[in-house]
Order: C-alpha cells, then structure tokens, then sequence
C-alpha cells in the first residue's frame, strides 16, 4: 500500500514538473496558495520521500518484504 501511494505522488509530482517545464505553471503551487504555502511545502516533501523510498528500486535493489505482501 506505500508502494502505490509513493508511486502515485511519484506521478503526480512529474506531472508537474512537466507542466513547469513547459508551461511555467505549477500546478500545486496553484491548488495550494503558492510555492512557499505550508501545505505546497508539505506535498513537495512528500513527493520528494516517495522518490527517496522508490529510489532502491531504480537501482535494481529489492527490498525485504513481509510474508504476505
């Protein structure tokens, strides 16, 4: 379940990078009351401990699971 979770905010925060860098138009920034806003900050820190969690799996690097997962 944090897999996906990471993976989605993995996407998201793509998406706008993407959307940054071709439009200058940063779609969190917009949604949550501008780049330095709390909560901005707090999506842009959670999608950046998304991409150090999945960071291992880029690099081959299987992590240890739990019997059942």
């Amino acid at each position: 379940m944090v897999e996906r979770i990471a993976w989605w905010l993995i996407f998201i925060g793509a998406l706008n990078w993407l959307l940054v860098g071709l439009f200058q138009w940063d779609v969190v920034a917009m949604v949550f009351g501008g780049s330095g806003a709390l909560w901005s900050r707090v999506v842009y820190v959670l999608i950046g401990l998304a991409g150090v969690y999945l960071l291992p799996q880029a690099f081959g690097v299987k992590m240890l699971r739990k019997k059942g997962e």
